[in-house]
């Protein structure tokens, strides 16, 4: 009981120095560049979630550290850019249904493709190294060099611009508060797949399986459930996620290259590990955390933008050795 009180004390305590962290920039911004670099803050940490959830969902429910992430991620990108430029009219229309399906056709083709590609990223390799954190680090992240080598075949080792949809290029201007379009679009995707993800798991029977099996395999194949084929899709799931991020970052960032799978698994790995490896909610909050500090202190102190997500993540370490919030929640 004690320790259970502890450990609900230790959270709220980092929660609160996050909120205090948070509201200290305050005291050196403007409150209307505070609130645009709030919004960019989330519009980031939004995107990050999507890469980290991936990331998190595979590890939680598969307890495999997958390496490979960034890569699929890249893959990703380079989809959704590949179905941009076969409709290019459509994202330079001026037209909001043209714009919206065009970016919806980028996401889905890119999910599609690289779930396919992380079934058999699964079935190939992690398969045969489940149990094994050592072996799974290594022959993932040989995965990923391949994986990248590919896209240099596939697309050419250059970088290339990404163009945004006409419709959601531009800003608001709301109070005299520019207000960009793409990031309030983000900041909504990553809240709908944040509740997409908690509803299958919590509510369906699919996700009572899935986290059944993570406990005792054994139980759930004799319960007449083929638990490896459950694991191919869950690891078919985190990739699509991956992509669906690779996808939407590439559109913020507006270009996409064949190493960027790399930089963003770094911010991926560093958003669960504040949030608790394993668990969703800790992905999202560990996300936005990672994306308005990097944002706040990018204005305030720009060489220090990448260290003080490192610092923060050694902090919440100290207190929570498990990060904010346990597997599965």
């Amino acid at each position: 009981m004690a320790e259970s009180i502890f450990k609900r004390w230790n959270q709220e305590l980092t929660l609160a120095g996050a909120g205090i962290l948070f509201l200290l920039p305050l005291l050196e911004i403007q409150p209307k560049t505070y609130l645009t670099l709030t919004i960019a803050g989330l519009a980031m940490g939004m995107l990050l979630f999507l890469v980290a959830s991936g990331v998190s969902i595979i590890f939680g429910l598969m307890d495999v550290l997958n390496f490979a992430h960034g890569a699929l991620f890249a893959w990703g990108a380079y989809v959704g850019f590949s179905v941009f430029q076969l409709l290019m009219k459509w994202v330079e229309a001026d037209s909001v249904l043209k714009n919206v399906t065009v970016f919806l056709l980028a996401m889905a083709a890119a999910m599609v493709a690289v779930a396919l590609l992380g079934i058999i990223l699964e079935r190939v390799i992690v398969r045969r190294v489940y149990g094994n954190h050592l072996f799974q680090i290594l022959i993932t992240f040989g995965a990923t060099i391949v994986l990248v080598e590919l896209i240099r075949v596939f697309w050419g080792p250059n970088d290339e611009v990404t163009t945004v949809p006409l419709t959601f290029s531009g800003n608001w201007d709301i109070m005299d508060v520019i207000v960009s379009r793409y990031r309030i679009i983000c900041i909504f995707t990553g809240a709908i797949v944040y509740g997409l993800i908690q509803l299958i798991l919590k509510k369906t029977k699919l996700g009572t399986i899935v986290r059944a099996g993570v406990e005792d395999r054994d139980m759930v194949q004799a319960m007449g459930h083929n638990i490896y084929l459950l694991f191919t899709g869950v690891f078919a799931v985190g990739a699509g996620l991956a992509a669906l991020g690779g996808v939407a970052m590439s559109i913020f960032s507006l270009q996409v290259y064949p190493d960027m799978g790399g930089t963003y698994l770094l911010f991926a790995f560093i958003v669960v590990i504040i949030g608790g490896l394993g668990s969703v909610t800790g992905s999202l909050v560990g996300a936005l955390i990672v994306g308005l500090s990097y944002n706040y202190v990018a204005y305030l102190v720009p060489w220090a933008a990448a260290g003080a997500n490192v610092l923060i993540m050694i902090i919440i370490l100290l207190i929570r050795p498990t990060g904010l919030f346990q597997a599965g929640k």
